[in-house]
């Protein structure tokens, strides 16, 4: 390995170690997010099976709502310890990143669906230019065409009525043979 080979292979490593202590902090203050937001499920639950029991004493609830209402701030504090296991932010990691996928596969998709928009549109006006361009040739062949099939008329018009009326010879047989 030359000098020069090993300088490349030094900064494509350094390049990329920056890019990857990006991502482990990255990944560092989420599970700190996920611990903290865990910390507050699990003191929510705790409050709320306080308040529950106080609302029992007190005859504001009757066994069964104290029952159901205790347990449902049971699962809420088990959550809230579960998200401050590493499985909970393990947990939690996974569904960030599946989000995030989802996230960037919608952006994407708006991305392709406006580059697609802007390029139908850039068609469709060009689709419509030449129709139109299309549509007045059409119509001036037509105007020309009519002219000269009035211009014909007006000349066979003039024509006098026994020089239209001549017929080759052989042309009354065929005639004949066509009705017959």
């Amino acid at each position: 390995m030359s000098f020069r080979e090993i300088a490349i292979t030094v900064r494509a490593v350094n390049r990329a170690s920056n890019e990857f202590a990006r991502i482990k902090t990255d990944a560092e203050s989420l599970a700190a997010s996920v611990k903290s937001l865990g910390s507050r499920f699990m003191a929510l639950g705790a409050s709320g099976v306080a308040i529950g029991t106080i609302a029992h004493q007190m005859g504001l609830l009757n066994d069964q709502q104290s029952r159901v209402f205790n347990s449902a701030m049971m699962v809420v504090t088990a959550m809230g310890a579960f998200m401050r296991t590493s499985w909970g932010v393990a947990v939690a990691q996974k569904v960030y990143a599946a989000a995030c996928w989802v996230a960037t596969a919608a952006q994407n998709a708006l991305n392709i669906s406006y580059a697609t928009f802007l390029a139908l549109t850039g068609v469709g006006i060009a689709v419509i230019a030449v129709a139109a361009a299309a549509m007045w040739s059409f119509a001036n062949s037509m105007n020309s065409a009519t002219a000269s099939v009035q211009s014909f008329n007006s000349a066979a018009a003039e024509m006098p009525l026994h020089s239209r009326s001549i017929t080759r010879a052989g042309e009354e047989e065929l005639y004949r043979r066509g009705v017959e």
